[in-house]
């Protein structure tokens, strides 16, 4: 099934532990296409540096339930701590749509539900799947265009 991840990291060497975690989905899933890397700033939560995001589209079987452990893992293995809510992050990987699931559970809700207003997730992920399609919200491309262009 395919799934659309976004990666995002601002501390401890950002773009290596970002590649880092490209290097271990690879090793786990068959991964499709992974965009450019992006510089933003950072949304909501404390004064923090830039981050650099990411999204990548992978292939993979496992339940929805253990992918999203298998990206916990690999932000464990790189250092990730959930210490403040939207604060600073060696690596965050967030599962945004696991083919065509919906879930509101409190574990895991699909689609990302915030996916829709973040340019930083909907930008890289046009650039690697023009014709994407965010379920329950519509078009990527469209949903794009509709954001504010930020500094």
């Amino acid at each position: 099934m395919k799934a659309v991840i976004a990666l995002g990291a601002n501390i401890d060497n950002p773009q290596e532990n970002i590649d880092l975690a490209i290097a271990l989905l690879r090793e786990a899933t068959d991964v499709i296409a992974v965009s450019s890397y992006y510089v933003t700033a950072p949304v909501g939560g404390p004064q923090q540096p830039d981050f650099i995001n990411a999204v990548c589209i992978i292939e993979s079987d496992l339940p929805a339930m253990d992918l999203l452990s298998l990206l916990q893992g690999i932000e464990k293995s790189l250092g990730r701590e959930r210490i403040e809510r939207w604060g600073p992050r060696s690596i965050d990987l967030d599962l945004i749509q696991y083919g065509s699931l919906l879930s509101q559970s409190t574990d895991l809700e699909l689609p990302h539900p915030r996916a829709h207003e973040r340019r930083f997730v909907l930008e890289p992920w046009c650039e690697i799947d023009a014709d994407a399609i965010l379920l329950t919200h519509g078009r990527v491309s469209e949903l794009l265009e509709q954001l504010p262009i930020r500094p």
